[in-house]
């Protein structure tokens, strides 16, 4: 088969140049790999998702699901036939996109296509639909879905442990593989259609966790999105599952992460800091995750229904008629009702057995209150699904044969499949609904049933309403599911009481209709102001907000497999070369260099930090050069510093963030910053031992210029939330005092005010020009945030008088990571490797003593 994108070419071939009216075939917009070239704005095509023809300027979005939104069956010829699935989710929330975004869907089809008739079925959805689908093989498709997904993490997800082969089934490496290499695919279809630069992606729910790692490694600019539609569990469920690391680091390859509600949110950045060790900040309102440059940003926002569809299906003839049936079949009956999927999670058998409560515990309620429970299709299998049926089965005929009479059935179980409309004609009708899962996502039940609840003036006709009264609806929802916060008006229940689900079921049928009313309308403002548009709309902008620096980022891919993460960085930073700055540093003769000790001279994960004997070697070798000032700046106190650098006597050092300082080796320590007295010390120091009684795994720091509560053993997200706490606290109490409040890498620190590792560069780029020494090389070297103060001083004095106008400023972080230096070396090997080589260049000069005394300046912390 010769494609249409494919003929195209030949035109190109023959000479003809491709024209873009209706009689011509349009050239493809996009063609970023070897493969299909899709002809995505083809003019001629009559595509029922493309009201108006695409140009190059307009925004696109690709959105990837598992199922494609669209319904397959084979027309009376034998040949394939598609139509929009309108109850599709993928499908509603284009309303939100705008007119002006093109749309793109990537998944697979429901129906199995025999592989001969692939190429044909695949152009046109794409000519016709802008689909893309994701032919899996069945065998294939079966360990993902039915193995992987359903089996490990839907039950995962929804608070079930594999405790035993019954309950979830043990971790099966095969099936996790599967569920890799589909997400290849998928990741391969969406390689087909994308811009790179221009078009965002979106990825939906858990059967795509690790395809935005696929992606990332592509495009490392690729502008991604996705979205979580079922729960995401506390990190005592989720750090069961054998494959924890790689799903957490596979949705941080994405640009923005979305959730249905704020517990969901939690349990996943409480899983990234227990796991990987990450921390999250809230910027004006938006939550952002920090992880290797870029920022990940954490929506929260649960999903509406499609109001329209739900409205114009009030409107069918065949709605009004079923609901006139109903109502002649409950007449004289209050009817409750229920919809669930048949799965272990819905709890309907405990809505049963709280029915089974009601009757017994208020006889007056029977014959007037029916239970009708519509049991949809379990999507998974397994014998746990045989067993809800058969307990569903055997609990409704046992409340039936106990409380029923002639005429009257309490519970009317309907487990065949209904047609939307008829199950809209059982929302209209019921004065009641009732949502008890014991584990659910969102769950729109409610808002379906509210919006019905609203009805239109035929079926107020047809139910005998007056249309000038008030709307009445009542919810009964278990406070386990997403979308019980949002419906602040409804019954929240443990469906796990079932005591509690009686009375709350009473409570619905016994309030008064003023009260009632109330709650409807209250519901309805919400649920019709956050519909499906409006969550698509504002996760669109979110997206694009998110993705707004990454033009002006440079890029780097890191890590193998599934490790893989992006690293993104400011264009101008670059990795430090050795031969450039020992060229700088041979032809230039005031030299000012100042080092951070720990994660600098030594590595920060070293059981001894105390400095071994290469590194004192090198400090040594520098010192003896007269041309430099050396300088070690330092959060240890004096007196640790003193005994450590003992043999170093031309080196200088800076204590306590530079609170202290000692030019050299011979001369006293001095103060930077003048402290009149260190009473807020009493005040600060029992709060302190306030919250480290209370904190396991932390302590106090004493120092003679400052306080240290540092909780680096402690539980990362108590210790985390005690942290924030008592850096309120101390803010509070210590608000008129001459002193700075400042959280950093698991410590909370009270220090005097002006104490920083900048006054060090300050004060040592000021004593030089004093000497007549004006720098005119300036290397600093540090590894965190308490030493991007010194990188922002000797930078901002490139443009003042303290430096010559030739200096060369060389401000090198330890690591590729976000930071006002301009320059990174990868590890403290690298460091010594790059300061011998200054130092090595030094040696032709020691024979000639300087009267100048060396000085080099290191920070510890």
């Amino acid at each position: 088969m010769v494609s249409r994108s494919y003929s195209n070419l030949l035109d190109l071939a023959s000479g003809d140049s491709p024209t873009f009216g209706r009689e011509k075939k349009r050239f493809p917009r996009v063609a970023t790999l070897p493969g299909v070239l899709s002809e995505l704005d083809d003019e001629t095509s009559n595509s029922v998702g493309s009201e108006a023809p695409s140009s190059i300027s307009q925004e696109r979005m690709i959105i990837v699901g598992n199922q494609l939104p669209l319904r397959a069956y084979r027309s009376a010829n034998g040949e394939w036939c598609f139509n929009w699935d309108e109850d599709s989710l993928l499908l509603q929330l284009k309303d939100g996109l705008g007119e002006d975004v093109e749309v793109i869907y990537v998944g697979c089809i429901k129906e199995e296509i025999d592989p001969s008739e692939q190429d044909d079925v695949a152009q046109t959805l794409l000519e016709t639909f802008k689909c893309v689908p994701a032919f899996i093989p069945p065998e294939l498709f079966s360990k993902f879905y039915h193995g992987f997904c359903k089996q490990h993490l839907w039950p995962l997800f929804h608070y079930m442990l594999p405790l035993s082969p019954d309950l979830g089934g043990r971790f099966d490496r095969s099936l996790w593989q599967a569920y890799v290499s589909v997400n290849k695919i998928f990741a391969d279809k969406v390689m087909e259609v994308i811009s790179p630069e221009d078009d965002f992606v979106w990825v939906h729910d858990y059967h795509l966790m690790v395809l935005p790692t696929f992606l990332r490694k592509r495009f490392n600019r690729v502008k991604l999105g996705y979205f979580l539609h079922s729960p995401f569990p506390s990190s005592e469920i989720y750090r069961t599952l054998p494959v924890r690391e790689e799903l957490l680091r596979a949705l941080l390859n994405s640009d923005l992460i979305g959730f249905h509600t704020f517990d969901y949110a939690r349990h996943f950045l409480s899983c990234c800091s227990r796991m990987l060790g990450l921390s999250y900040q809230s910027k004006r309102g938006y939550i952002g995750l920090e992880y290797y440059g870029r920022t990940v940003s954490i929506k929260i926002l649960p999903v509406g229904i499609h109001i329209g569809q739900l409205q114009s299906v009030l409107n069918q003839s065949e709605t009004e008629a079923k609901v006139a049936e109903l109502r002649d079949q409950f007449r004289g009956q209050t009817v409750m009702l229920g919809v669930d999927d048949m799965d272990i999670f819905k709890g309907i058998s405990l809505k049963l057995l709280a029915m089974e409560q009601l009757l017994m515990q208020h006889p007056d309620k029977r014959g007037e209150v029916v239970l009708v429970q519509i049991a949809n299709p379990a999507r998974g299998r397994g014998r746990d699904v045989q067993e809800v049926q058969s307990e569903t089965h055997a609990t409704v005929k046992r409340i039936n044969h106990i409380f029923g009479r002639p005429g009257y059935k309490p519970v009317v179980l309907i487990d065949n499949p209904l047609q939307f409309y008829e199950r809209i004609a059982y929302y209209v009708i019921a004065e009641c609904c009732l949502v008890t899962a014991v584990r659910d996502g969102m769950n729109l039940i409610p808002y379906e049933y509210i919006i019905c609840r609203q009805g239109n003036e035929k079926l107020d006709e047809t139910l005998g309403l007056s249309p000038l009264n008030p709307k009445k609806s009542m919810l009964v929802v278990s406070e386990f599911i997403g979308c019980s916060p949002s419906l602040s008006g409804a019954i929240r229940v443990n469906p796990w009481n079932i005591d509690s689900v009686a009375e709350a079921m009473d409570s619905a049928l016994i309030l008064s209709e003023a009260e009632k009313q109330l709650r409807h309308e209250k519901h309805y403002r919400y649920v019709s102001t956050h519909d499906v548009a409006y969550w698509a709309h504002s996760f669109l902008q979110d997206l694009e907000r998110a993705c707004r620096d990454h033009v002006r980022r440079r890029c780097w891919g890191i890590g193998f497999g599934l490790g893989f993460r992006v690293i993104a960085l400011d264009p101008n930073f670059r990795k430090l070369s050795v031969e450039h700055i020992v060229s700088a540093y041979k032809r230039t003769k005031n030299r000012a260099i100042l080092l951070d000790y720990d994660g600098t001279m030594m590595s920060s994960g070293s059981i001894s930090t105390n400095p071994n004997t290469e590194a004192v070697g090198i400090l040594n070798s520098l010192c003896r050069d007269p041309k430099n000032v050396v300088f070690l700046v330092s959060g240890k106190d004096r007196k640790t510093l003193t005994e450590w650098f003992s043999s170093c006597e031309k080196l200088g050092l800076a204590a306590e963030h530079g609170y202290f300082v000692r030019p050299s080796q011979n001369e006293d320590w001095e103060t930077c910053v003048s402290v009149p007295d260190f009473d807020w010390k009493q005040v600060a120091e029992p709060v302190m031992q306030l919250y480290t009684e209370t904190t396991d795994g932390s302590a106090i720091e004493t120092k003679e210029s400052a306080l240290v509560w540092n909780y680096q053993y402690a539980d990362p997200d108590f210790g985390f939330c005690q942290a924030k706490e008592l850096l309120d606290h101390l803010e509070s109490v210590l608000a008129n005092e001459p002193v700075s409040v400042k959280s950093g890498q698991h410590i909370v620190e009270v220090k005097p005010q002006g104490v920083n590792k900048g006054l060090v560069a300050e004060c040592l780029l000021k004593t030089m020009q004093q000497k007549g020494m004006l720098p005119d090389f300036v290397l600093c070297i540090g590894d965190d945030r308490s030493d991007e103060d010194m990188f922002e001083v000797i930078m901002s004095a490139k443009e003042g008088p303290s430096l010559s106008p030739v200096a060369e400023v060389f401000a090198c972080t330890v690591g590729r990571k976000p930071s006002k230096a301009k320059y990174y070396l990868d590890d403290t090997t690298d460091i010594l490797r790059m300061l011998q080589g200054l130092a090595n260049a030094s040696e032709p000069t020691h024979r000639n003593i300087s009267q100048v005394s060396p000085r080099v300046v290191l920070d510890r912390e």
